[in-house]
């Protein structure tokens, strides 16, 4: 099946996106939708209609409805996509608020669960059912504004502050004590992983989709005598 936008599959998930800016792009967008149908038609694994998005994203989208199988498809304005909320601004405050309540709802639980709440017991169910609800697919989504960085901090905060002995320091002491990372500092590590996945070819995604790499500069040393 040729297409002449992007297709992207995961297992049962499927994604169609391309520009559609122009009648042109919205007719074409439609005719790779019915080839899809037809496909699917073809090898008896129709989509389920009721449940395909369309998003319009970018402030140039002309906004166009869209088709399958004759059915008009809705319209959202985010959508989870691989346990990652996606917005029509591409703006990440959605996806932060939603790992805060999830994060905060587990920590909350292991509180009033753990009796024997030693820091070093507490720390590893802390790492272990807690901060990954805050960092799943963080390279995909890490946050650039101020006020979504502080709220995903501030369940780590409270963690900390579990324990009466280290509640009269600092953050940043806190941390020490218990051996952790702040959040921002684990998703920039995890970013640079990223970065060098990509330098070696470890990832399907190529580094010219994100960076441009400078000629090596030709250094010259003079030893004197």
């Amino acid at each position: 099946m040729l297409t002449s936008t992007t297709i992207l599959k995961f297992a049962v998930d499927t994604k169609l996106y391309g520009k559609a800016v122009s009648p042109a792009d919205i007719l074409q967008l439609q005719s790779d939708l019915n080839k899809l149908c037809e496909w699917a038609e073809e090898w008896q694994m129709r989509f389920n209609v009721a449940k395909c998005k369309v998003m319009h994203i970018g402030s140039n989208n002309a906004g166009s409805s869209y088709y399958m199988n004759g059915q008009l498809l809705d319209e959202v304005l985010m959508h989870k996509d691989l346990g990652v909320i996606v917005t029509c601004n591409l703006k990440v405050a959605e996806q932060c608020s939603h790992a805060y309540i999830k994060a905060n709802k587990m920590l909350g639980l292991v509180k009033r669960t753990v009796k024997y709440q030693n820091p070093a017991v507490m720390t590893q169910l802390y790492t272990s059912l807690v901060r990954p609800h805050l960092e799943f697919g963080s390279s995909a989504w890490s946050p650039h504004y101020v006020k979504d960085k502080v709220l995903l901090e501030r369940v780590q905060q409270r963690f900390t502050r579990l324990f009466p002995e280290l509640r009269g320091l600092p953050y940043e002491a806190r941390l020490e004590v218990l051996r952790l990372w702040t959040l921002e500092e684990r998703r920039n590590r995890a970013d640079l992983i990223e970065v060098y996945k990509m330098v070696h070819g470890l990832l399907s995604v190529p580094m010219s989709a994100f960076f441009s790499m400078l000629p090596t500069a030709v250094r010259e040393v003079t030893l004197g005598s």
